[in-house]
């Protein structure tokens, strides 16, 4: 094994290490963000428990629909591996694609995917 080849390996542990704790973010930042947004609202406006009980829900739901996304995103970064591996994708398809940027779609798509806050 060669040096090049223990980094490459290196980089995709590093790669899934860090999708997974954007997931985790994820889950545990919509509710947060929509619990202080609801309190914010709820002292603004004496409005008691209701603002944070609605922003909370939001935010839980603009959470699992975040790691949703991201799990969509990263399933179909592994199905494209798996092809490439196992011979189903053509090299030369592979090749037009820079290795850091299999599986991911063009700024727009990506914005929109993480257009969620609520």
């Amino acid at each position: 094994m060669s040096f090049k080849d223990f980094l490459k390996q290196q980089q995709s542990g590093l790669e899934a290490m860090a999708n997974t704790g954007v997931i985790g973010l994820h889950l545990v930042s919509g509710p947060a963000v929509g619990f202080a947004i609801g309190y914010g609202i709820d002292y603004w406006l004496h409005t008691g428990p209701w603002g944070k009980l609605i922003f909370l829900l939001v935010g839980i739901a603009a959470g699992f629909l975040n790691v949703y996304r991201d799990t969509k995103a990263l399933l179909k970064k592994m199905a494209r591996q798996d092809a490439l591996r196992k011979g189903l994708i053509p090299q030369s398809e592979a090749a037009s694609v820079p290795p850091g940027e299999q599986g991911k779609t063009d700024g727009r798509d990506r914005q929109k995917e993480h257009d969620t806050q609520p």
